[in-house]
């Protein structure tokens, strides 16, 4: 083999090794540049009203405002004192952190959500949420998370809520 041939091929072997690198390796977790936490993450919002602009400063547009106190919301990207968030359809932009806190919340999507005494579905049920009720996140496992809204406690199927991350588990 040339010498010319040999350096082509160790280029090319180079160039496929990332592809080959064991799955762990690329599923390493991205980390926000500010706050070295998780992205994407969830959050909820600290206030009950809150701009959400065009870009991260104040002299960026307004596109929106967020109006609902513990809405769960997803921080996909951070600049200095800035979020970049959305919410559960996708709808968002950059929010200043003060108007964020880390309490868990989360959002029900499905209507008249039952919501059971302990993580079975054949547990009796305390509660029925209504699609749209934000309520406080507690312990997950695989499938079931335990919520809490209007004085009612109990566990949800985690498919029904917006606001965790289907493989997350919570002590």
């Amino acid at each position: 083999m040339t010498s010319r041939r040999a350096a082509l091929v160790a280029g090319l072997a180079f160039v496929a090794a990332p592809v080959l690198a064991p799955a762990s390796a690329l599923a390493e977790i991205t980390r926000g540049p500010v706050t070295n936490l998780p992205l994407p993450r969830f959050v909820s919002m600290k206030t009950s009203e809150g701009n959400v602009r065009r870009g991260p400063s104040t002299t960026h547009r307004i596109d929106w405002v967020f109006k609902r106190r513990d809405m769960p919301l997803q921080v996909t990207a951070e600049y200095e004192h800035w979020r970049k968030v959305q919410d559960y359809e996708g709808v968002g932009g950059w929010m200043h952190y003060a108007l964020l806190s880390g309490v868990r919340t989360v959002l029900t999507q499905t209507d008249m959500m039952p919501v059971l005494n302990r993580p079975d579905p054949d547990a009796r049920a305390v509660a029925t949420f209504e699609i749209g009720v934000i309520a406080r996140l507690g312990e997950c496992t695989a499938d079931w998370c335990e919520v809490s809204a209007g004085g009612y406690n109990g566990w949800a199927k985690k498919s029904n809520l917006w606001g965790v991350a289907p493989d997350e588990i919570r002590d």
